[in-house]
């Protein structure tokens, strides 16, 4: 019996290579606004379809974030990657995590665009209900964009993202990511573990914001660090994608220089402890 191969595209050949992936609104497009402009000399990224998204929007599957990690190790091994990074978006910043669990020594290091804690987001009333006809509701899809990019953003790009959304995601599979993504609480099967993680942060986000993953994701892991962005909100990719990318493969180069410590994704200077939050762009730089 042949496994599932997730739909995929590969850039750059680099050595050290990285899966990017999306989350629980869009496919692998959700990095286009950042694709131009990747150092494809020092990284190979591979972009992904998860099941149910763009390629793999007709795959059948469970539609967790176990399976995705399961899924990211066998494309790994299908690219010959015995050791990789992942940099995950939001749901795809779970499946980050995951991984943690699944396969920690096959990981370099992993990155969490505003992601979705290990202990899952509990959802429950009005928010509960916006969430899950949010399969079937294009107006609530918009909502809820809209509200974690702290109402800023213009119509036209709201409209835009809804419906890429609608059209590379299927509605049955999206519904049932929720259940894992935001019901599922794996705390316990990763804490403490020592890859270095690094969280970014829009702090126009009110629902994963700066201060949530200092609470979560600073408090887990050993290695970790926290960047903020004070001009992005849950997409970063498409509000501040120069900013993105500095603080993602600064961070990640740091594994290639031979240091083993977790850093910010600013300036390359070592965290102040583990609690360390810088702030790139306008910002002042806390520590928690």
């Amino acid at each position: 019996m042949t496994s599932f191969v997730l739909p995929h595209e590969v850039h750059g050949d680099g050595a050290h290579k990285v899966f990017a992936v999306h989350g629980w609104f869009a496919d692998r497009s959700a990095y286009a606004a950042v694709l131009p402009d990747l150092d494809r000399t020092a990284f190979t990224y591979a972009l992904v379809d998860l099941r149910g998204y763009g390629e793999a929007r007709d795959a059948a599957g469970s539609f967790t974030t176990t399976e995705a990690a399961r899924d990211l190790v066998e494309l790994a091994d299908r690219l010959g990657w015995e050791q990789f990074s992942v940099l995950g978006h939001s749901m795809g910043g779970s499946v980050a995590q995951r991984l943690l669990s699944v396969a920690p020594h096959r990981l370099r290091r992993i990155v969490g665009v505003s992601p979705v804690p290990a202990s899952g987001l509990p959802l429950s009333g009005e928010q509960g209900a916006l969430f899950t006809d949010a399969a079937h509701k294009a107006e609530n899809r918009r909502a809820i964009i809209d509200f974690t990019t702290g109402g800023r953003r213009p119509a036209a790009w709201l409209d835009r993202m809804v419906a890429r959304s609608l059209a590379r995601s299927d509605a049955k599979a999206f519904r049932t990511w929720l259940d894992s993504w935001a019901g599922e609480d794996f705390r316990a099967d990763v804490e403490g573990c020592e890859v270095p993680a690094l969280a970014v942060a829009g702090e126009l986000d009110p629902a994963l914001s700066p201060a949530v993953l200092r609470q979560t994701w600073l408090a887990w892991y050993p290695r970790a660090g926290l960047t903020a962005l004070p001009s992005a909100g849950h997409y970063a990719m498409d509000e501040t994608p120069l900013e993105l990318i500095r603080v993602v493969e600064d961070f990640l180069r740091a594994d290639d220089s031979g240091d083993g410590d977790t850093h910010d994704g600013n300036t390359g200077d070592r965290d102040t402890g583990a609690g360390a939050v810088r702030v790139v762009g306008d910002g002042v730089g806390e520590s928690a």
